[in-house]
């Protein structure tokens, strides 16, 4: 298995997850070998700190990881300044002028490689990759069995592949640069042009905007890819394959509908039961606001409950979340408002609705018929039509007479 989360990470240079940190790592590519590695090392332990802790459910340290990423922000922001000019760097309070100088490379002599760290850091504490297939599996092993040794080591196996793929990434820019400088005396060009592209994405990010820029974005051929990488080395197990499949058989009942007791808080909706939604075809969706491949499948699902509410159809959304911020509460309350959610939303922070389906995957759709069987169910992105021929289908068997 830490075969499979290294060649995860390493894939995750083809997802568009990964464009928000990409000027971060790309502005430190003039620095030395040594400084791009420690960068690229900070990075990758800070994701596996991160998603280690984040299955702690106190809130103290949830609280704590949503203010580091706005630290990491301000980490970044003076970064860029020093990247641009030192003037605007002498002109910030003291405190914040060595800050930044620290991760500047004119100083990185006195600072030592603490600033190459520090940038790595702060790159791992705004890095939220895809959960794909493999991902996926290793943070649903995290949540249900709590931080250890094996969880970490998997999440650590994860970042260290990115950090390869990226590496490899920033060392081959470098090498272009490097033959074009002497033709061309364009360092200092290179140097502001970094600096505005890295406090552009502090901009970015800071206003959420870049989840607006990456709905367009799809991850569904990478997560393909993963599917084949779980589906074809020779240690991953028969239970987390059967786990991502794209789909189940359509034909054929999967048992009774699980319980959806154990949510922390119902939204749009009292609680809800199988018992209370027998007669009713169902659609429950799980998913958790900062996934892209959720977004992505979001208006969708909004469509279906909206096309199809008349003839039957409930859409349950099962919020669970997949870092620790999107634990609090009110951040997927003002989410569901943002993104115009008016269906059930369940609170699915102790992962009890999760465990009942016994589920892996973020976004997975489970649709229910009119007897309160599970007929279907679709893992990521995708196959869209697919769902509503489905969602047709059992509207249609529960408008049928009884024979």
């Amino acid at each position: 298995m830490y075969l499979i989360a290294f060649l995860g990470g390493l894939l995750t240079v083809l997802s568009p997850c990964i464009l928000p940190v990409v000027p971060f790592l790309f502005a430190g590519a003039n620095r030395t070998r040594s400084s791009i590695l420690l960068t690229l090392g900070g990075m990758a332990l800070t994701f596996a700190l991160i998603s280690s802790i984040a299955v702690v459910s106190s809130e103290w340290v949830i609280q704590a990881s949503n203010t580091g990423r706005h630290v990491a922000l301000v980490v970044m922001a003076l970064f860029a300044l020093s990247l641009i000019s030192a003037r605007v760097g002498d002109w910030l309070t003291r405190p914040f002028v060595a800050l930044g100088n620290r991760l500047d490379q004119d100083t990185r002599k006195r600072a030592g490689p603490m600033g190459s760290i520090m940038l790595g850091v702060a790159t791992g504490l705004l890095w939220a990759p895809c959960a794909g297939p493999i991902l996926g599996v290793i943070l649903t092993g995290a949540m249900l069995q709590g931080a250890n040794a094996q969880t970490s080591l998997l999440l650590l196996a994860y970042g260290a592949g990115s950090a390869l793929s990226l590496g490899t990434l920033i060392f081959a820019g470098r090498g272009l640069v490097n033959r074009l400088k002497p033709s061309i005396p364009f360092s200092g060009w290179l140097r502001h042009g970094a600096g505005v592209a890295v406090l552009a994405t502090v901009a970015v990010i800071s206003t959420g905007a870049d989840k607006t820029l990456l709905a367009g974005t799809s991850s569904e051929g990478i997560a393909s890819v993963e599917k084949n990488v779980l589906e074809n080395v020779p240690k991953v197990v028969d239970y987390f394959v059967s786990k991502v499949r794209a789909d189940s058989m359509m034909d054929e009942a999967k048992g009774a509908m699980p319980s959806l007791s154990g949510a922390v808080q119902w939204l749009n909706s009292p609680e809800l039961s199988p018992e209370s939604l027998r007669g009713k075809v169902v659609l429950v969706d799980f998913w958790t606001y900062d996934c892209i491949n959720c977004q992505n499948t979001l208006p969708y699902v909004k469509e279906w409950a909206r096309k199809y509410e008349k003839d039957g159809l409930v859409v349950i959304g099962v919020h669970t979340p997949e870092y620790g911020y999107e634990r609090i509460i009110n951040n997927v309350k003002d989410q569901v408002k943002k993104l115009g959610i008016t269906y059930p939303v369940a609170i699915d922070n102790n992962y009890v609705i999760w465990r009942n389906f016994n589920n892996q995957y973020w976004p997975a759709h489970y649709l229910i018929d009119a007897k309160g069987q599970v007929r279907y169910s679709h893992f990521g992105e995708g196959r869209y039509e697919a769902q509503e021929q489905m969602i047709q289908q059992l509207l249609k068997e529960a408008k049928a007479p009884e024979a």
